[in-house]
């Protein structure tokens, strides 16, 4: 089915009623924003990069790496990689207010697909019921660890 300019116009304004109160949130006619979200952000990094960013609704978090608080990869397999770097995905979300219930999206990057199991295994236990929509792929990592795993988190303010 095709449609006209204008009605497509017309289906993207009626997308982005807000399901709390049932009202319009300011589209122009052509589909740009009237009001900015704002923005803001959680944490700090040594790399210019924030843990944690709040853009309306939504807490993007940005990938997280196996390391302790130390600053130190932590040892050990993809078990105890994927263990510390959800447990750093959870403290990126609570310093924007969120929890691991609250996540809708991942990516997952994993230095060898031969891993996929083992850390499957760790993250199933971390989103035990409803768990978000995952990317994962295979990829070579910044630096010389086994995995890394960014979050998009929904959390009305």
């Amino acid at each position: 089915m095709l449609l006209s300019y204008k009605a497509s116009i017309r289906i993207a304004a009626i997308a982005v009623n807000d399901r709390r109160t049932g009202r319009r949130q300011g589209v122009s006619p052509n589909c740009q924003w009237s009001r900015p979200l704002p923005k803001e952000t959680f944490g700090t990094s040594h790399v210019p990069l924030s843990p944690a960013v709040r853009a309306g609704d939504f807490v993007f978090v940005s990938g997280q790496v196996p390391v302790g608080s130390d600053g130190i990869v932590v040892g050990g397999g993809i078990t105890e990689q994927t263990e510390q770097v959800l447990a750093n995905v959870k403290a990126a979300l609570a310093l924007a207010g969120c929890t691991m219930d609250d996540v809708v999206k991942t990516t997952v990057w994993l230095e060898d697909a031969r891993d996929f199991g083992a850390f499957n295994a760790v993250y199933a236990r971390h989103f035990p019921k409803n768990p978000p929509a995952r990317t994962t792929v295979e990829s070579r990592l910044m630096i010389d660890i086994k995995i890394e795993i960014e979050a998009v988190a929904y959390r009305p303010v």
